[in-house]
């Protein structure tokens, strides 16, 4: 059994990105860590759907509970920092946002639990966060370099295959309504050239997709995920791609080096 830790920057992050492979782990025995960096206090939710006096926060806290639970996490643990918001908002200039965070004491926190979880190996994102969110891309530079104090070699980056996205909105005859627009020339994910890691999550989708529901403040149910019928669920959402650092681009891997 080896265990994987998995750094994600806000509650919802993990079962969008990455959450077929952590189902996928734990059921063949491994054991699957969630680190998140903050708790998502700068998310949208609906009018009215906090209870009065209720804090966006503490709901996602619980929210990303249920989630890991679905997902067969072992231990879900918070770095402790502020969510810096979207990418040139006032929010970015927060002290304690994770975006502020001076990078080598948020690497010693993380370096911390990898440590103590003898982690084999560590998912962060790639270098710019997926789509340019600021925690997303401090996630890369905070988690590369924690796995650097810590030791381990085996880091994948979490991404998306923007060409394989683009191949399957040209299938469905367009753009999906709800959908982000998304085209070859977007700095959405990256190119399939980039992918070096190809998790097949066939046989866990559905744990992913109940996961996404645990996140109603974030991805209520009617949010295009939700609503693709159930073959086309399972056609976007088969498959999760890595970039395995230190590996050459092209190198066509079917699953994490757990060694």
């Amino acid at each position: 059994m080896a265990t994987a830790v998995f750094f994600h920057a806000h509650p919802d992050d993990e079962c969008i990105l990455t959450g077929g492979t952590m189902a996928k782990l734990a059921a063949d025995g491994h054991r699957v860590v969630l680190v998140t960096a903050t708790r998502g206090e700068q998310g949208e939710v609906a009018a009215g759907f906090l209870t009065e006096g209720e804090l966006l926060g503490a709901r996602r806290v619980q929210e990303l509970q249920a989630s890991a639970q679905v997902l067969g996490v072992s231990r879900l643990e918070f770095l402790g920092y502020a969510d810096s918001g979207m990418m040139g908002t006032e929010t970015n200039d927060a002290l304690d946002c994770f975006w502020q965070a001076d990078l080598e004491e948020a690497a010693q926190r993380l370096a911390a639990i990898l440590e103590e979880e003898s982690a084999s190996v560590v998912v962060v994102y790639d270098d710019n966060g997926g789509y340019g969110h600021p925690d997303h891309i401090q996630v890369h530079r905070v988690g590369v370099r924690a796995a650097e104090l810590a030791g381990i070699d085996s880091v994948y980056e979490a991404t998306i295959d923007r060409d394989r996205v683009v191949r399957m909105i040209q299938a469905a005859g367009g753009p999906i309504d709800g959908a982000p627009d998304i085209d070859e020339n977007s700095d959405f994910g990256v190119r399939a050239t980039e992918v070096t890691t190809r998790i097949d999550v066939s046989g866990h989708v559905w744990a992913k997709r109940q996961a996404m529901r645990c996140h109603p403040s974030q991805i209520p149910d009617d949010v295009f995920w939700l609503t693709m019928p159930d073959d086309q669920f399972q056609m976007a959402f088969s498959e999760e791609q890595y970039i395995h650092r230190g590996v050459p681009a092209g190198t066509a891997e079917s699953h994490f080096d757990l060694a």
